[in-house]
């Protein structure tokens, strides 16, 4: 009689799933719930990072179990205080702004190398006769943000020369920054290269470009996450960074593809051919003879030992940092 109960029980929720549209194979397929991954960027969802943007056209995250959020930030320094108030999980933040939270004394971890290619420039108008970061002395330097790589590559730029943060004048001029150069409120003004690139389209001409890694080629940014979460969430971490680096790759074989869809998922992606470039120039900073070697996300720990001994000679940082330390490469997928 049991047996007969329990067999009624089962006619009857099958017939009632069956009534509410749910099929046997339709069960089979209910995707699992995802867990929620959050990044928090330097910057609002622009075309340079595209592959964060796709994930509902492309799945890269969602294929390994992940929903993926994008927090958007000012400047690397926006990124760490992010995940530092719990706001998202992965901090996508410039070597700068790493070092001068764990001089500080936070508990973090670098965890994959970003774009191991410095892009990061300084750009006047020859009128300015600025060649070499001797010429900066005295002079007004525009910058994203007082939190961004922007600043602390001038700084590394500045000390090329002997100089000091005190002997020129930041000013704070936003993301497009070209229009103050152009008018004539500034000198000079720190960027990227697809900052330049795109100043260049909307008609900045007759420039002196000083490129950073003419001078310490150190990567650009990092994944970073706080030491807890290192410990606590590593297959977490493992699925992110594979997914993240299915994304590159795909960014890296369909540029065309990332440009058109940033026209759709990036703020400032309204014009495909301008994306492409942009996506072109990220595509090549992405990799280096190190991620030959090691795979995507790789970092050469020589370079980054030799920014942060730079950082303490600058005095950006007061005590010295040993990146072997703060640096992990255990949770990188494999090349």
């Amino acid at each position: 009689m049991k047996l007969a109960i329990v067999r009624s029980v089962a006619v009857l929720a099958a017939a009632t799933l069956l009534s509410l549209g749910f099929s046997g194979a339709s069960l089979a397929a209910a995707p699992a719930a995802l867990e929620k991954v959050v990044v928090a960027g330097w910057s609002k969802p622009i075309t340079e990072v595209t592959n964060l943007l796709v994930d509902e056209d492309k799945g890269f995250f969602k294929a390994k179990g992940l929903d993926l959020q994008y927090v958007p930030g000012a400047g690397g320094g926006d990124a760490i205080r992010n995940i530092l108030t719990g706001q998202a999980d992965l901090a996508f933040t410039d070597p700068g702004s790493f070092f001068a939270a764990l001089e500080k004394g936070e508990k973090l971890r670098a965890i994959y190398d970003i774009y191991p290619q410095n892009v990061f420039n300084v750009v006047s108008l020859k009128s300015q006769n600025i060649t070499r970061p001797a010429d900066l002395k005295g002079k007004k330097i525009g910058v994203y943000s007082l939190s961004s790589g922007t600043r602390q590559n001038l700084l590394v730029l500045l000390h090329q020369a002997g100089l000091r943060e005190s002997d020129v004048t930041i000013v704070v001029t936003g993301l497009l920054n070209f229009a103050p150069l152009m008018q004539g409120q500034v000198d000079a003004t720190a960027a990227t290269d697809t900052g330049l690139l795109v100043g260049r389209q909307k008609g900045l001409a007759d420039v002196n470009v000083m490129e950073v890694k003419n001078y310490l080629n150190v990567s650009s940014d990092m994944f970073v996450v706080r030491e807890e979460t290192y410990q606590q969430k590593k297959e977490l971490l493992k699925k992110f960074l594979a997914a993240y680096r299915d994304s590159v790759n795909w960014m890296i074989k369909q540029p065309e593809e990332a440009a058109a869809l940033a026209v759709k998922r990036a703020i400032d992606g309204k014009d495909a051919a301008v994306n492409l470039d942009v996506i072109r120039l990220r595509n090549l900073s992405s990799v280096s003879a190190t991620t030959q070697k090691k795979g995507l996300g790789a970092f050469d720990m020589d370079v980054l030992q030799k920014a942060a001994d730079t950082y303490l000679a600058l005095g950006l940082v007061q005590r010295a940092i040993k990146v072997s330390e703060v640096v992990s490469q255990d949770l990188l997928p494999a090349k």
